[in-house]
C-alpha cells in the first residue's frame, strides 16, 4: 500500500481513523492548521498493555502464554503483517513537528519484512520459552495480506527500521516476564454482538 491510493475502509474502525484524516485535511484548508499523519502498523513493545484481550496480537499471545492458555489465532494464520517494534516508530513521530518540508502530508511507517501470524506465534513462544500451542479460532472479515511501502517516510525523515522481529519480541518478552499476566478486563454493556469475534464474548 502506498500513500496516494485512496482509501475505502469498509467497518467503523478503518472508517474512524480515515475520517480524523480529512478532518485535518478540512482544517488546514479553513484555518491554516499544519499536520503530519502517520499510518503505523501492528505497533508492538514494552510498556503495552498486554492485559487487553481485544488489540494487538503481540501482548495477547505474551499474556496467554503467561496465564498457560492456547494462543487464539483466527483462521488458519497465514495472513501476513509486517509487526513494528515501538522504538522503530516512536522517535520519527516525536520528530515530525519539526521538519517543515513533512507538514500537510501522510506517511506509512513500520516494519519492512511480513509476517504470518504462525511465524509470530512461534517467535513468541521461542521468547518466552514454550512449544507452540494454538487455538485456531473461525476467520475474521479481514485483508489476507497487508504490507505498505515506506519510501516517502525513509526520503522526509531518514527513516530506516532497524528492529527485527526475533530483537523486538525478545525485548517485549524479557519486560513481559518481569510484570507478569495481566487479567483481562471485559468490555461492559456491549450493545453490538453480531458478528463479534467468539474470543470477545462474555464470560457467565
Amino acid at each position: 500500500m502506498t500513500e496516494d491510493m485512496t482509501p475505502t475502509p469498509e467497518d467503523p474502525y478503518g472508517i474512524s481513523k480515515y475520517a480524523v484524516e480529512l478532518d485535518l485535511e478540512a482544517a488546514r484548508r479553513m484555518f491554516g492548521l499544519n499536520y503530519v499523519i502517520f499510518r503505523p502498523h501492528n505497533v508492538y513493545g514494552e510498556m503495552q498493555n498486554i492485559g487487553d484481550k481485544y488489540r494487538n496480537v503481540v501482548g495477547i499471545f505474551m499474556n496467554q502464554i503467561m496465564q498457560g492458555k492456547e494462543l487464539t489465532v483466527f483462521g488458519d494464520g497465514e495472513q501476513t503483517r509486517a509487526f513494528t517494534h515501538i522504538a522503530d516508530v516512536a522517535p520519527i513521530i516525536a520528530k515530525s513537528p519539526f521538519v517543515k518540508e513533512a507538514y500537510n502530508d501522510v506517511f506509512n511507517i513500520g516494519a519492512e519484512k511480513p509476517y504470518t501470524v504462525n511465524e509470530l506465534a512461534c517467535e513468541v513462544c521461542k521468547a518466552l520459552g514454550v512449544e507452540p500451542k494454538i487455538n485456531h479460532l473461525p476467520a475474521r472479515n479481514e485483508v489476507k495480506h497487508a504490507h505498505s511501502s515506506h519510501d516517502k517516510v525513509k526520503k522526509a525523515f531518514g527513516y530506516e527500521p532497524k528492529v527485527s522481529l526475533a530483537e523486538g519480541i525478545a525485548r517485549m518478552a524479557a519486560w513481559a516476564k518481569k510484570h507478569g499476566a495481566r487479567q483481562s478486563k471485559e468490555f461492559e454493556n456491549i450493545e453490538v454482538s453480531k458478528n463479534m469475534p467468539p474470543s470477545w464474548a462474555r464470560k457467565g
